[in-house]
């Protein structure tokens, strides 16, 4: 057996699973449009437990989306891998989110374009081909008309995501395709956690840390005038 406890927390889906050899034993996810990680991340991983009749020991590897996505939710998802290794003494896997998210679609030919919603009409995407190997890394974009075109240009290209939803009042091209309602989800990790884990392609549990892409800013509160 490989059981291997798969943990997405990059953007608003907080979603976890738990697979042996790449097959989905059990799954638990919330997606309702807030950051709800802190409460329910460790609950769900309790759950899907308790669904497969295992326990934490039993747990052969733990696997976190590294990122890009939400600051906040990456740290919340990656701390709580790093516990469970540490406590269980166990290999830590980190899984790029948009590649998980480009396996949530299959395509015959052309291109997938995974991409998260940043800010305003930014977004964080990368590039596969129809076999999902990488042609483009990852990147934080503007989207304009003029975004993506050499692909679209040569075959259909497929806009995956909540970050395709902006895409769609940009880009206009007839070879676009836009499957909006689509979030990160543990249940497109178990594979690609179950094929690192048999190379041995682990992280160093004590110095990992997630892929932000961009630095993390906080914009501090204006002050407020005295009132008198």
């Amino acid at each position: 057996m490989s059981i291997i406890l798969n943990i997405e927390t990059a953007t608003k889906n907080c979603s976890v699973s738990i697979a042996d050899k790449g097959v989905i034993l059990a799954i638990k996810e919330l997606n309702n449009g807030n950051y709800s990680h802190a409460e329910v991340l460790h609950p769900f991983i309790a759950d899907v437990l308790k669904e497969a009749n295992l326990s934490s020991k039993d747990i052969d590897a733990v696997a976190v989306s590294k990122g890009p996505g939400s600051y906040t939710g990456l740290r919340i998802g990656v701390s709580a891998a790093k516990g469970l290794c540490f406590a269980f003494d166990k290999p830590l896997i980190s899984i790029d989110t948009l590649q998980s998210l480009a396996y949530a679609t299959k395509v015959s030919e052309g291109f997938i374009v995974p991409m998260i919603d940043a800010r305003r009409m930014e977004v964080y995407a990368s590039v596969f081909d129809a076999n999902y190997n990488e042609v483009r890394a990852i990147k934080a974009e503007v989207i304009t008309e003029n975004s993506f075109l050499s692909y679209l240009e040569t075959s259909k290209v497929t806009f995956l995501g909540d970050g395709a939803l902006k895409c769609k009042e940009v880009i206009t091209h007839e070879n676009a395709v836009f499957l909006a309602d689509y979030f990160p989800s543990s249940k497109e990790m178990a594979v690609l956690s179950y094929e690192k884990y048999k190379k041995n392609d682990i992280e160093d549990v004590a110095y990992f840390e997630p892929f932000y892409l961009k630095d993390f800013v906080v914009i501090p509160e204006k002050k407020k005038k005295p009132t008198f």
